[in-house]
């Protein structure tokens, strides 16, 4: 996948990452203000990331930062819902595949995207424990992100099944979530083994009903990938 180009300081004005100010309002700014908010992150720590600074990197107000995010919460969450959008996005259904593989693939396009901002992802992983209540409010939204990596696999996230394959999915990927953020191999193998591991353990104890259509790896799964 396509990396964007990050920005870096000496741009704009001069002044470290500041950008000059433009329109505060739609996509281009939403996404302007997301990839602030990450890259100070990463230099500074999620808890100390002022709004004052995101506003400031992203080239926008302070009024139109508040008016896209007016909270960190909100600002992790539109950062999912725009993984998950690029995810989407990427999935291509193949009746070939068995669900296992499908679901490993989504979730392995899910790290992909994630990887250009591994440095701000792994500095909010790293401060969300001394913010427990924002823990609470973003947790439903990744639980959502899981339930449609489900249906992306062929698998209904419905019922008290579907919430099982939810949350069993969830333990899986954070799993493999903590090896992603240590992962210095060029192609993610330790991140690949790992949820492929993860995935199998959840369909040998049958948390899964019906995981697997037929046998089969997905292309990109650590048996097949060199």
């Amino acid at each position: 996948m396509a990396r964007r180009p990050r920005t870096t300081g000496g741009q704009g004005d001069g002044r470290r990452g500041r950008k000059p100010r433009t329109s505060g309002t739609g996509a281009d700014a939403d996404q302007r203000i997301i990839d602030a908010a990450l890259e100070a992150a990463a230099e500074n720590g999620w808890i100390a990331t002022s709004f004052a600074e995101i506003a400031t990197r992203a080239g926008v107000s302070l009024a139109d930062l508040y008016a896209a995010f007016p909270s960190k919460v909100a600002l992790i969450n539109g950062f999912i819902e725009k993984i998950d959008r690029e995810v989407l996005t990427g999935t291509d259904a193949d009746a070939g595949e068995s669900a296992r593989d499908q679901l490993f693939d989504s979730l392995m396009r899910r790290f992909d995207a994630l990887a250009p901002y591994r440095a701000g992802v792994a500095a909010i992983a790293r401060d969300a424990p001394a913010d427990p209540i924002a823990a609470v409010y973003v947790l439903p939204r990744l639980l959502r992100s899981f339930a449609w990596a489900l249906e992306a696999a062929g698998l209904s996230s419905a019922g008290v099944v579907g919430a099982v394959r939810v949350r069993g999915v969830a333990l899986v990927y954070a799993n493999a979530f903590r090896i992603w953020l240590h992962d210095d191999t060029q192609d993610m193998a330790k991140t690949m083994a790992a949820l492929d591991a993860g995935l199998r353990r959840a369909e040998s104890m049958a948390v899964f009903c019906g995981l697997t259509r037929r046998a089969g790896r997905a292309r990109g799964s650590p048996s097949t990938r060199a």
